[in-house]
């Protein structure tokens, strides 16, 4: 249920408890699991579409701008859709129609068809991992509430680590239209335990009549627009383009339009009002510098395995099941108990100290580093998503007013999608920079170079010369050309590790300006010997 409210700070959130919180719980697994996957769709599979759909390189850029923008467009209004029409109306029937475009995309081959496909097929997905959110809130228990957390917590880390197994599984054997068909089996699969585990909700008319429509477009519209110009920017030279410029500048300008239309407007959807609890600001920081710091994780481990280890998706996919998602089943157990008997805060500095550790190893990579030498890195950071998260998710909420839990989780998902999606965009773009300029500085070296660089291209030119002496020399220098690649890159990635292990340094300061959260049903319980010693002392707080 929900209530309207007349303080200005948009509708109440209120629900009742879920008939079988099993499958509520079941409900949130398959939706985070799934919408996680689906994102790594355009990212580690969009090679093997680009060819399933013989696309060319701009079609498929646009491809993966499309669905993940469409996800960003209507991921932080699906609180309030859910306070509006009940979690049953948001995820069941967006489940199947998800489901059903699901198995229509691999049979599409109309490129104009295929983006408008994709586009739906964002939207419906991007209500999934919201909802489930919501379903927490509103339909658990309290006793419920940690553990359906955690899961919703480290699906992101999970879903990392084994997509990329998964897409190449799918690619190599069943075929590449599982990547799209898994969906069909799964999303069905999450309406049926929505059903029976979220209690029936009539359609909350007066929250419908006094909706703020033009709030949850401006929002959605515009930070789905920079997303798009940040995507296309690393392919189209940034504001070189009238495309990204408009973009880029256009959404930033409908935020701006957001912000000042909530504080106007009779019954704001999201009003900023929400977060102005010092804990909650700073949690929202810290989960955009999460998302930003891992990195490490979804990116330059994966793409470097790539780039310069010119491994196949299964192949990394190996080691980030085996010591990124595979640990995290005791890690998380783990890091649900010391949340129970531990100040978050604490367990949030294990997370964020185990990330940057990762990311500092991660800047000693050289060319020769293959899969085992990234064994350490993967732990660590499988260590970091379990520990980082969930604390972060644990204080936000504390400090927050779960009444306006519409309001906040807007935000939330403003710094979980959009600030996880556009880091990527700019990640993309901080690499290619980073190369360009090593590449330079190298080949200025190699200019200068004089007699060890004709000595090199000679031996170069002889061992190619028994293969045809007259095309030796051309061989030979693009075999040193491919070099000076190879390391520009490696030193634009460990370019990219000095930057998200000071992302994470940053965030550990944020985290040390936090202050303790006011009792509530998440925080900590001491242990034994020290809640005896608290109430000998005369300390009631916990």
């Amino acid at each position: 249920m929900a209530e309207s409210s007349d303080n200005g700070q948009g509708p109440r959130s209120r629900g009742g408890i879920a008939p079988q919180p099993l499958f509520a719980v079941a409900a949130v697994l398959l939706g985070s699991f799934l919408a996680n996957f689906d994102s790594r769709l355009t990212s580690v599979g969009l090679a093997d579409l680009r060819g399933a759909f013989s696309l060319g390189f701009d079609e498929g850029a646009w491809l993966s701008t499309a669905s993940i923008g469409s996800q960003i467009f209507i991921a932080p209004a699906v609180a309030w859709l859910a306070t509006a029409f009940g979690l049953r109306r948001v995820l069941g029937i967006p489940s199947l129609v998800y489901a059903l475009v699901s198995l229509l995309i691999p049979f599409v081959r109309n490129y104009p068809t295929l983006i408008a496909l994709s586009i739906v097929h964002g939207i419906l997905l991007g209500t999934f991992v919201p909802a489930t959110l919501m379903i927490i809130l509103r339909n658990l228990p309290i006793r419920w509430w940690l553990p359906a957390i955690a899961i919703y917590a480290i699906r992101v880390g999970f879903a990392l680590d084994s997509s990329t197994l998964v897409v190449g599984f799918y690619v190599d054997h069943p075929g590449w239209q599982w990547l799209y068909w898994q969906g069909a089996v799964i999303a069905p699969l999450m309406g049926l335990m929505v059903y029976f585990g979220t209690p029936r909700e009539p359609v909350n008319r007066e929250v419908l009549r006094d909706a703020d429509w033009g709030g949850m477009l401006l929002l959605g519209t515009g930070v789905s627009m920079i997303y798009a110009g940040l995507d296309q920017g690393n392919r189209l030279d940034w504001l070189g383009s009238g495309t990204v410029a408009a973009l880029v500048i256009g959404g930033g300008v409908l935020c701006v339009a957001f912000l000042i239309n909530e504080m106007l407007v009779r019954r704001p959807w999201a009003h900023v009002s929400v977060l102005f609890s010092r804990n909650v600001g700073l949690s929202l920081v810290v989960i955009l510098l999460y998302t930003l710091t891992s990195l490490s994780n979804s990116s330059l481990v994966p793409n470097f395995l790539s780039v310069v280890g010119q491994l196949r998706p299964e192949q990394t996919g190996v080691l980030l099941v085996l010591w990124g998602a595979l640990p995290m089943f005791v890690l998380v157990p783990v890091s649900i108990f010391m949340l129970r008997h531990v100040d978050p805060r604490g367990v949030l500095i294990i997370g964020l100290s185990a990330f940057a550790a990762a990311n500092l190893l991660g800047t000693q990579l050289t060319h020769d580093w293959a899969l085992g030498d990234f064994v350490v890195i993967a732990l660590l950071q499988s260590i970091g998503q379990a520990f980082t998260l969930l604390p972060i998710l644990l204080i936000a909420l504390s400090n927050s007013d779960f009444t306006r839990a519409t309001a906040f989780a807007a935000y939330v998902q403003v710094m979980r999608l959009g600030g996880a999606e556009i880091g990527v965009a700019l990640m993309g773009t901080w690499l290619r920079v980073r190369a360009q300029i090593h590449s330079n500085y190298i080949g200025q070296h190699i200019e200068s170079g004089g007699d060890k660089v004709v000595r090199m291209l000679k031996q170069l030119s002889d061992s190619f010369a028994s293969h045809g002496a007259a095309t030796a020399p051309a061989r030979a220098l693009g075999t040193l050309s491919a070099l000076v690649a190879r390391e520009a890159n490696v030193l634009a990635y460990i370019d990219g590790f000095w930057l998200t292990f000071w992302l994470a340094m940053i965030a550990l300061g944020f985290v040390a300006l936090m202050t303790r959260a006011p009792p509530g049903p998440l925080m900590p319980t001491p242990f034994g010997a020290a809640q005896a010693l608290r109430r000998r002392l005369g300390w009631t707080r916990v």
